[in-house]
């Protein structure tokens, strides 16, 4: 019954998705004007791109989106866990590497910590798929009770979560404020575990 309900909730996302896209007319060319069908293509294609609709965020118009599935449209192709290096943007100087825009809101979220003097340590972030396969062979599938997501699925491997090095206050300063920054707590037996949201 969960699958049905899943499936269902799944197709309303979709419909909603659709419904909410619209493309305005084009201007039909006029007649006798010579027009290449490769300029009609590009220009139905453009006007058929939201900027914005359910399921997508532009980020503030940074051109930054995610699909109906939550995963970043630019990093779509390469396969979860399979992201080049240099498709990911670096996180400050910690050695950590992020979708783009989850990455510079995160180091916002880390400079605005340290002006409050919350210390916070960034442990793990964009996990390879091969690495996502160690963590299940250590730490267990998390449907079975253990840590790690079925390889191909994690957060990790879209570069869209964190792993945290926190203290008491540190924790309690990111369930106050990491919201402000994207960043959610949404993982239960895992409080370390961070995960970027775009509104």
């Amino acid at each position: 019954m969960d699958g049905i309900l899943a499936i269902s909730q799944r197709i309303a996302r979709i419909e909603a998705t659709l419904g909410s896209l619209s493309v305005p007319p084009r201007a039909q060319p006029a007649a006798g004007s010579a027009t290449v069908f490769s300029e009609v293509l590009a220009g139905a294609v453009a006007d058929a791109v939201p900027t914005s609709a359910a399921g997508t965020s532009n980020l503030g118009g940074s051109g930054f989106r995610v699909n109906v599935d939550g995963v970043p449209v630019d990093l779509a192709a390469y396969g979860n866990g399979r992201i080049p290096r240099e498709a990911l943007e670096p996180v400050g100087t910690t050695g950590h590497r992020l979708w783009a825009p989850a990455a510079q809101s995160f180091e916002e979220l880390l400079s605005a910590a340290a002006g409050d003097g919350v210390a916070i340590g960034v442990t793990d972030s964009y996990r390879s798929y091969d690495v996502q396969v160690d963590v299940v062979r250590r730490k267990g599938l998390y449907s079975q009770g253990g840590l790690g997501a079925k390889p191909g699925t994690s957060q990790h491997g879209w570069g869209m979560a964190v792993d945290l090095d926190l203290d008491a206050p540190a924790q309690a300063w990111m369930r106050t404020n990491a919201a402000r920054f994207g960043f959610v707590e949404d993982t239960p037996r895992e409080p370390w575990h961070w995960a970027f949201q775009p509104s």
